[in-house]
């Protein structure tokens, strides 16, 4: 699986290939850690694969399992699921702790991608 593809899908990273296909992608990745225990984790999936498929091209969508990955968790400190965590040109540029509405969740990445870095 590499992540360089912008088809539109929300494809699932690990520790070891975080930093290739998150801090070294050229354009936007909003990486979803979560957990298989997490209800508002599994609530927030359909909507972070229609933000994948309807932001193709100009936005990633990053899944890692924080139980099965803690590496990459820890060092960005991830204490609650879901967290979403926004990188732009490896340098993270917003963070989301919880569930949103797929309206909300846009809102904030539109809002934080405008900013400058």
């Amino acid at each position: 699986m590499r992540t360089t593809d912008l088809s539109g899908q929300a494809l699932a990273i690990t520790d070891d290939t975080f930093a290739e296909d998150v801090l070294n992608q050229h354009v936007p990745v909003l990486v979803d850690f979560w957990a298989e225990w997490c209800p508002p984790c599994h609530m927030l999936a359909p909507t972070l694969d229609q933000i994948a498929r309807e932001r193709a091209g100009s936005l990633l969508i990053r899944k890692i399992n924080n139980d099965e990955n803690p590496v990459t968790g820890a060092s960005y400190r991830v204490l609650s699921l879901p967290t979403l965590i926004l990188f732009r040109d490896g340098e993270v540029v917003h963070t989301v702790v919880g569930a949103r509405p797929k309206a909300r969740l846009l809102a904030e990445i539109d809002d934080a991608l405008r900013r400058p870095i």
